[in-house]
């Protein structure tokens, strides 16, 4: 989720899904319940048969939503892994479920009792589940503490983040993602240093010396995150490049700092997980009073969530509604997990992944898309034990639209070709020039081996198609421009000519000839490409 900084790391095998034979044997074809449209079956089609699909999956649906009608599908029952779009799902349920208007509220209560400005207790800093916590709230809180007339507090910060469980990681989440952005450990009480919720993580930012050869400057926000440093970054001659690396050490906050930067170069950013993120968010929290004059006598430790105690001060996250914004625009995974875990807790009394996937499941079957059998863990797609098929998300996509929060969620899909980064998202950098371009309204999902497209195209007659593109299991290049040539097709209409190759047919869309498509990034982190739009 950080913009200045590419993480690498090597691309991880993994095992096809295995899907029943008779939703292996489909075909691309239009419903029979009305008259085909040939040209796009033939499109599509033709469009689908690139070289690079030869051995993958893909499974395609694609629907009137006015009429419901299905106008195109291949494969539209094959269960597939979903990555991001996942949080299509996720982000529906919870409109439905806790409502667009719907805050998270992070705390400070008191135990003990109070004579004068002495506190004789300690200070709770209760998590309420908020995905968008940032330092400077916590600074706000302190600052009402002191306000109330409290200047010290006889024993200490306790960090309460019980309100969902204590399992951090999500299930099937992989073990060497944990030390970056995209994978936070998520708990009910937890911190993000940055404008776009990177939950949980930490700030290090490098800036070389005045003078090659001397150690970089390495400092952190908060600053007052539980880290330590091993080694160092050197200070490079001029025009030297850049090879300087922050890498958290597995289970430990350690940050192992190698490699240099050259004298000149601007300062660079990386952003690291911190193990246990409510004990972090406490420190963090005990520097924001300190600041504010309120001396805490004791060091900050974990509450056990029964601790009696009285509200003093309180801060209200902005609305569910607009915490969408990130999280499908930029694909924001931590807050995904944080709204499953509140629908498990508001709805089912645990804010767990297994509760909140119950009542998301609920969600789905009292509005008719129970079928065809699917599996979701998480909230986000992070994991590969998701699996999901086209017809169940189109189907999503189909319901949509009658619902009351129908504009909330359309509007926080990412819009093709747009730059703004709020706006476009993961789609800023793809599909411009082309009809789809501020037109397509779709959420992306990629991971090694999957590349997936959800949403909606406009066609020119002012029909809304909605779309699921599901491609899992290729071994090389990366076939987005297949995605996206699909996307485009649907907002252009049939103006494309059926017989037409499909590389010809993309290069007047002015992308690239499918078969001309760039390679797949080797060895690129968890949704990077999404991300920072890199591919």
């Amino acid at each position: 989720m950080l913009p200045a900084r590419t993480h690498r790391r090597r691309v991880l095998p993994f095992a096809a899904v295995a899907i029943a034979a008779s939703l292996l044997a489909g075909v691309a074809q239009a419903d029979t319940s009305t008259p085909a449209d040939p040209k796009l079956i033939a499109d599509l089609d033709a469009i689908l048969a690139d070289p690079r699909l030869a051995t993958a999956q893909a499974g395609v649906q694609v629907v009137d939503t006015s009429t419901g009608q299905v106008v195109y599908q291949h494969q539209a029952d094959a269960l597939l892994t979903p990555a991001s779009t996942l949080k299509t799902v996720t982000s529906a349920a919870a409109l439905e479920l806790l409502g667009e208007n719907h805050v998270f509220t992070t705390e400070v209560r008191t135990t003990g009792s109070r004579y004068s400005s002495v506190l004789n207790g300690d200070l709770i800093l209760r998590g309420g589940g908020d995905p968008s916590l940032q330092p400077k709230d916590l600074d706000d809180l302190a600052a009402q503490v002191a306000a109330a007339g409290i200047t010290t507090v006889t024993g200490r910060v306790l960090a309460d983040g019980s309100r969902y469980d204590s399992v951090p990681l999500g299930p099937g989440w992989a073990w060497d993602d944990e030390a970056y952005s995209y994978s936070p450990q998520i708990s009910a009480l937890t911190v993000a240093p940055d404008a776009e919720y990177s939950m949980d993580t930490v700030k290090v930012t490098v800036t070389p010396a005045a003078t090659a050869g001397q150690p970089a400057t390495v400092t952190l926000f908060p600053a007052e995150a539980p880290v330590k440093f091993a080694g160092q970054i050197a200070t490079g001659a001029a025009g030297s490049g850049n090879s300087a690396d922050v890498e958290r050490r597995r289970g430990v906050n350690e940050l192992a700092l190698t490699g240099s930067l050259a004298v000149g170069s601007a300062p660079v950013d990386f952003l690291t997980t911190v193990e246990n993120p409510a004990g972090y968010t406490g420190d963090v929290f005990a520097g924001a009073l300190a600041r504010h004059g309120v001396k805490v006598l004791r060091p900050a430790k974990a509450a056990t969530g029964t601790e009696t105690s009285q509200a003093l001060v309180g801060h209200a996250s902005r609305p569910l509604g607009e915490l969408l914004v990130p999280m499908l625009k930029i694909s924001n995974n931590g807050i995904a997990e944080h709204l499953l875990k509140e629908i498990g807790k508001v709805k089912g009394g645990q804010g767990s992944w297994s509760a909140g996937v119950t009542q998301v499941n609920g969600f789905l079957k009292a509005n008719g898309l129970e079928l065809p059998t699917g599996r979701q863990v998480d909230g986000s797609g992070l994991s590969r034990y998701d699996l999901v098929s086209a017809s169940k998300l189109t189907g999503l996509l189909k319901l949509a639209p009658g619902k009351p929060w129908f504009k909330t969620w359309y509007d926080a899909l990412p819009v093709a070709g747009n730059p703004e980064r709020m706006v476009g998202g993961t789609l800023a950098a793809r599909m411009r020039g082309t009809a789809a371009e501020n037109n397509v309204h779709a959420k992306s999902g990629s991971m090694g081996g999957v590349d997936n497209l959800v949403g909606y195209a406009t066609a020119p007659d002012g029909r809304r198609l909605a779309f699921s593109i599901l491609v899992n299991n290729f071994p090389g290049a990366r076939p987005r421009s297949v995605l996206d040539a699909i996307a485009v097709r649907l907002a252009t209409g049939p103006a494309v000519t059926p017989s037409a190759p499909a590389a010809p047919a993309l290069k007047s869309f002015n992308a690239p000839a499918l078969h001309d498509a760039p390679a797949e990034v080797p060895a690129t982190r968890w949704e990077e490409c999404e991300t920072l739009g890199r591919c």
